[in-house]
């Protein structure tokens, strides 16, 4: 089941930027592994958007990962995750944008309840 954060601005002119994000996802299923897409589009001028990471892992049942990525110096950026498995996908995911120093950038939190279901990942940019 895909889901997008949507854009998210990360300018200092607006807050605190973020100098990675952090995507954590749980599994809940107590017997099947759920494998875990991630595409990061970013965008260093709010008008072209590339893709700065798509990845493909797998959480095992009743487990938790957590990953890292680096986006300094993008003022924008949407992170899509989808999640698959043998039997439906039962896993938590959040985003969050982390700063240089390793603290929480409050305006970049991103929880499972407000992730924005899409159809589809979005094509490779």
């Amino acid at each position: 089941m895909p889901f997008s954060t949507g854009i998210i601005t990360n300018t200092r002119d607006a807050g605190t930027a973020s100098s990675n994000i952090v995507m954590n996802v749980r599994n809940l299923d107590l017997t099947n592994p759920v494998t875990v897409t991630v595409q990061i589009f970013a965008s260093v001028n709010s008008t072209t958007f590339y893709t700065a990471y798509l990845i493909t892992y797998v959480v095992p049942a009743n487990s938790y990962n957590v990953r890292e990525f680096f986006i300094a110096g993008n003022v924008a950026y949407e992170v899509q995750i989808n999640t698959a498995s043998v039997a439906a996908p039962n896993a938590l995911l959040s985003v969050f944008g982390i700063d240089g120093f390793g603290n929480l950038v409050t305006d970049q939190r991103i929880l499972q309840s407000e992730l924005s279901f899409i159809s589809s990942l979005s094509p490779v940019m």
